[in-house]
């Protein structure tokens, strides 16, 4: 890579130029295609001094099937366009003294952590770095899953997946290239998990080092005894572990796994040394159920973290909690505020907390009054995924229905909404979208419900539009004003399709009773929000054709699909089930965070049959009627493909015309850029064979 990058070295919008995406220099209705070949923008982060955006730009290759990311910067005080400063890296950090970047990059066949160095001109007119060549500062065997700087940049932490039993790295290296050796196949398990998301077990944990950031030798093991992962899997990250603002003790979330790891929410607060000198300590050891995300305040007195009070669930409401580290008291800092917490940050005051959840069909910015407890939204009107506080500003990565991500700048109370980048400018400007509405209505207990509708692109008033009737997964989600590169609502509408969908009971950010209400209740309350819905949304919304409309969902979704099919069918030309459930029995069997299961069934299958059977589509089959389109992939553990089969079965030897795609690289979600398109092809296909005029 060049030493020298100018301002104008990039085009903003510019992008791999692949066969998908030969059509996006000419207006037209936004397609799947469109949707595979954006720019991802994300992971904002701040520099210190509060002038500089460094973030993460994912480009599709689609002729290689993969996403392809790297780290750009841009100047908020002089704002060109974005410069690449490093081609293919991922998780960008600001070293404390803001003259260099730390970053993970690929180095020899491994993950790696590396540094660049940079001296930026103030006096540029346009964003100039002089970029020294960036070097790998660690160098050991394994890949290195995520890493934290210490307050003052002389320390990394580190995760890598080792054999506990291990005494350094190369131990777990080695063992793992015999195994490679090895002609047998055959592995002996004897707890669960066996598999977890889309990975089997081969005996590894995720565990916390710590080394010199400057030159890393045999890093040392912070996480002793823990049996856990550091991060937690499948999902887990840097927000999961951080040093104490004088850099001598760090702070980490861990459920211990054991032999009760599958039904277990169970996570804990640790501290230990940050030299490794003695065993870590839980600090949360009376809470049973999830506490995570631990975070100093500036002056080190008060540990913020948020923590559920439910054992067994994961989607109680995370409340923030504050622990006086000298005295040991805790308290809940908002315990009014009917919302669960996201990932924490704190003011530079200490003052104020800052975080993102769901709320009423947004997913805003909120700052927490530390000592008050008062909670106000600062930026909403669409979703912030992403946000880094600086001293007088926010950078924020915020989408909304219409617009994929980008970057923006904010003042601390949210004012001066500025859009800082422009990625995708150009195809959003030709692929064109359709409008939408949220509309509320009453739903199951005469209880208010809130959902939206869109409008497909071209819509001529007077007309009337075929739907496609989206269900979300969860079920403890939402479908918000936000953008998805999977369930995105303008791949429908640009087919000419209106959009309706219902954040039904059991739905997040209308309060956490709300959420708690599907619970033991998955065929009842929300089938009744959903059939209110869809009356309420006909008759406000003349322009959608009742008489063609085709009902599809995802996991919980794609539960609700295969119920409806036996519940409620009469109003729907066809289904698409993706990834649902189809034999709650079964299920309970072959998933594998069990603690999902009872927390929704009240305990387990063969304690509680009944309640499996409750609501199990299995039990409706002989009054399926509509024909169904099943997707399912070979690698999700979530909910098995043998679901999926099992309802095709069921289609077939009932004679109902139906279809299975099936992939079998592909976990709970179809994340390859071709699987994506062909996912798409293939839905739509269906939908229009079905929702066309001769087909009523």
């Amino acid at each position: 890579m060049k030493p020298l990058f100018a301002a104008l070295a990039l085009a903003l919008a510019a992008g791999p130029v692949m066969a998908a995406d030969a059509d996006s220099a000419t207006p037209h209705p936004f397609s799947i295609r469109d949707l595979v070949m954006m720019d991802r923008v994300s992971d904002p982060q701040l520099s210190p001094d509060g002038r500089y955006a460094l973030f993460s730009v994912r480009a599709t290759d689609y002729a290689a099937n993969k996403g392809v990311t790297s780290l750009y910067m841009v100047d908020l005080n002089k704002p060109p366009q974005p410069v690449m400063v490093v081609e293919k890296g991922s998780s960008p950090r600001w070293a404390p003294d803001g003259k260099s970047i730390y970053y993970t990059a690929a180095k020899d066949g491994t993950t790696q952590v590396w540094h660049r160095a940079f001296d930026a001109d103030a006096s540029a007119k346009s964003l100039s770095l002089s970029v020294r060549t960036g070097e790998a500062v660690t160098a050991g065997p394994l890949d290195v899953n995520a890493f934290k700087l210490s307050p003052d940049g002389s320390k990394l932490l580190l995760s890598y997946d080792v054999f506990t039993d291990c005494a350094d790295l190369a131990c777990t290296k080695e063992r793992l290239d015999g195994r490679e050796k090895d002609k047998s196949t055959g592995t002996v398990y004897d707890k669960l998990f066996v598999r977890h998301w889309d990975t089997w077990a081969d005996g590894r944990r995720s565990q916390l080092y710590i080394a010199d950031a400057s030159a890393p030798s045999q890093p040392v093991l912070l996480s002793r005894d823990i049996d856990g992962d550091v991060p937690s899997k499948p999902f887990g990250g840097d927000d999961e572990f951080s040093f104490s603002p004088d850099g001598k003790t760090v702070y980490f979330d861990v459920r211990i796994a054991g032999k009760t790891e599958p039904w277990s929410t169970n996570f804990d607060i640790y501290s230990v040394p940050a030299d490794g000198s003695a065993v870590p300590v839980n600090l949360t050891a009376e809470n049973l159920a999830w506490d995570a995300n631990p975070l100093v305040s500036p002056d080190g007195k008060t540990l913020y973290y948020t923590a559920m009070k439910e054992p067994g669930s994961e989607a109680d409401r995370f409340g923030i909690m504050a622990l006086d580290l000298a005295s040991g008291n805790k308290r809940e800092v908002a315990p009014s505020w009917d919302r669960s917490a996201g990932s924490l940050q704190v003011s530079r005051d200490g003052k104020t907390l800052y975080t993102t959840t769901d709320d009423n069909g947004q997913h805003p910015l909120f700052a927490i009054d530390v000592a008050t407890g008062k909670a106000t939204t600062l930026v909403t009107d669409g979703s912030v995924a992403s946000f880094s506080a600086g001293d007088k500003k926010f950078l924020l990565a915020r989408d909304d229905l219409k617009r994929p991500a980008d970057l923006y700048t904010a003042d601390l109370k949210g004012k001066g909404l500025k859009q800082v980048t422009h990625f995708n400018a150009k195809r959003i400007k030709n692929a064109q979208t359709g409008d939408f509405e949220f509309f509320t209505f009453k739903g199951w207990n005469n209880e208010t419900v809130q959902g939206y509708v869109v409008k497909p692109v071209g819509f001529k008033r007077g007309k009337t539009y075929p739907v496609a009737f989206i269900i979300h997964g969860g079920p403890q989600g939402a479908m918000t004003n936000s953008w998805s590169y999977r369930w995105n609502a303008q791949t429908y509408a640009g087919q000419g399709f209106a959009v309706v969908t219902v954040n039904f009971h059991g739905s997040t950010g209308y309060g956490q009773a709300f959420t708690d209400s599907i619970s033991g209740d998955w065929g009842g309350k929300p089938l009744d929000d959903l059939k209110a819905g869809w009356d309420a949304a006909l008759s406000k919304y003349k322009f959608l054709d009742g008489d063609r409309a085709c009902a599809l969902g995802a996991s919980y979704g794609g539960y609700m699909v295969y119920w409806m099919a036996g519940n409620w069918n009469q109003p729907w030309k066809c289904f698409v089930d993706h990834d649902g459930v189809f034999d709650a029995r079964a299920m309970y069997y072959d998933t594998e965070e069990l603690w999902f299961e009872e927390k929704e069934n009240g305990g387990t299958q063969f304690d509680h049959p009944e309640n499996y059977e409750r609501f199990n589509p299995v039990n409706h089959v002989k009054d399926w009627r509509v024909p169904m389109l099943i997707v399912h992939s070979g690698k999700d553990f979530r909910i098995p493909d043998t679901q999926g089969l099992g309802a095709f079965t069921a289609l077939q030897r009932r004679g109902i015309p139906s279809k299975l795609l099936h992939f079998p690289d592909e976990n709970h979600w179809v994340l390859k850029p071709q699987n994506s398109v062909q996912w798409h092809e293939t839905v739509n296909a269906w939908l229009k064979e079905w929702t066309a005029p001769e087909a009523k």
